[in-house]
């Protein structure tokens, strides 16, 4: 049965409230899944609005003026629930396929990854990235210690585990400038295998690296003419190695210095060449240091002593050290020795040891002897007590082979004087 006039206008404003609540509740139905799915729908979809489902409100109208009053309103709940079915999957087929979009970042791989550029020094970062950067303390422009620098130098670092100690070494401002300019690899380590070709254990390494720094400033090929020359001269390899321990700045110096010093002990004590090569080799010093204690001291000898030039030859071949011995020193023990204990020279000539001993024992032993009445020193006489045995014993056999007293009676005797 075909509608009214009249029941036109009613049926549209119903079909029209209907679409309203229909729209009022897919968009609250959009909502909540746009908030689950945290926001996955593209931005280019939109709602339907009013005018859609007027114009379907309008098309039904015209079908159902065909129908009965009963069929249209059936087929009208048909047609909006068929509408919502057909809206709803659409809208989820939609964000089916934004959800199946792949992640890039998360299947980006690490090979990609590789090959990507390097960042540039020059590329800007932001203020979060700049704040944190570490970066490593800047070096003290001026210091008056090493240990500023041995966590930034490798060289220093492995020096200290080699023993070296550089509180030593800084207190020469050269020295410490040249250790931080050398690489370990490039100018350390050759030096230090030479060394150790030489003889020097690697215990001994820190000491003598310690006293001669130097070493790594000379060239390695003039190291080894060195030792060559040394052994041209008929130093054996033990002799070059206790010469190299005893006088680390041996090999400092050149082949000149070391000819010209050897041919000046030859020449002023007037000794033959293998008594000057002994006589280096038990004291290296002589070839290292100055040699105006050396002239001083032969002068000494020579002049205010009054030994002749044999005695003196004997005396120093047999103790070198008199040729370095403080001046002082060996002035008040002859003094003593030779006026007050009245031992002629010859005797010294024969015992120069006296000369390597110090004063205050000589003088203690020589007292408590003259206190028991044994101070008896010429050779021709009985009780002959020989200058050897007086400086070069201990206490204990002094005590009791040329004193004849027992050790407390020369504890209570030294207390009186």
């Amino acid at each position: 049965m075909a509608m009214s006039a009249q029941q036109i206008p009613r049926w549209f404003n119903s079909i029209r409230s209907t679409s309203i609540i229909n729209a009022t509740q897919l968009r609250k139905h959009f909502l909540r899944q746009r908030k689950t799915q945290l926001h996955s729908f593209p931005a280019q979809l939109q709602l339907p609005s009013d005018n859609c489902y007027l114009q379907w409100g309008i098309k039904t109208y015209r079908t159902s003026s065909l129908w009965n009053s009963s069929q249209s309103t059936n087929s009208s709940s048909r047609e909006i629930n068929s509408t919502q079915g057909t809206l709803l999957p659409s809208i989820n087929e939609q964000s089916l396929k934004t959800q199946t979009v792949p992640n890039v970042d998360s299947e980006l791989s690490l090979e990609g990854l590789e090959d990507l550029p390097p960042l540039s020094p020059l590329q800007p970062i932001t203020d979060q990235e700049a704040v944190q950067i570490i970066a490593d303390p800047p070096l003290p422009p001026v210091s008056f210690t090493l240990r500023d620098y041995v966590d930034h130098s490798e060289t220093l670092q492995k020096l200290v585990l080699l023993g070296v100690d550089l509180s030593k070494i800084e207190k020469h401002p050269d020295a410490a400038n040249l250790l931080l300019r050398l690489d370990f690899e490039k100018d350390i380590k050759q030096i230090l295998l030479f060394l150790k070709g030489l003889g020097i254990e690697d215990s001994q390494l820190g000491s003598f690296l310690t006293k001669n720094y130097a070493i790594f400033s000379e060239d390695l090929e003039n190291l080894r003419t060195r030792v060559n020359y040394l052994q041209s001269k008929n130093f054996s390899r033990t002799d070059i190695t206790h010469m190299v321990k005893s006088a680390p700045f041996l090999l400092n110096f050149s082949v000149e210095r070391m000819d010209n010093r050897l041919g000046f002990f030859q020449k002023e004590l007037e000794l033959n060449v293998k008594k000057t090569r002994d006589l280096v080799v038990r004291l290296p010093r002589l070839l290292t240091g100055s040699l105006e204690p050396v002239k001083e001291n032969l002068k000494v000898y020579r002049l205010e002593f009054g030994f002749k030039r044999n005695e003196i030859q004997h005396m120093i071949t047999r103790i070198p050290k008199m040729l370095t011995a403080n001046k002082r020193k060996l002035t008040e023990t002859f003094d003593y020795v030779h006026n007050v204990m009245n031992i002629p020279h010859h005797i010294l000539v024969k015992f120069p040891q006296v000369f390597n001993t110090r004063l205050f024992k000589v003088k203690e032993r020589h007292l408590f002897l003259s206190y028991l009445g044994r101070a008896q020193y010429d050779p021709v006489k009985p009780n002959y007590i020989s200058l050897d045995r007086l400086v070069s014993i201990p206490d204990e056999i002094f005590c009791e082979e040329i004193a004849k007293a027992s050790v407390k009676d020369f504890e209570k005797f030294l207390k009186t004087l």
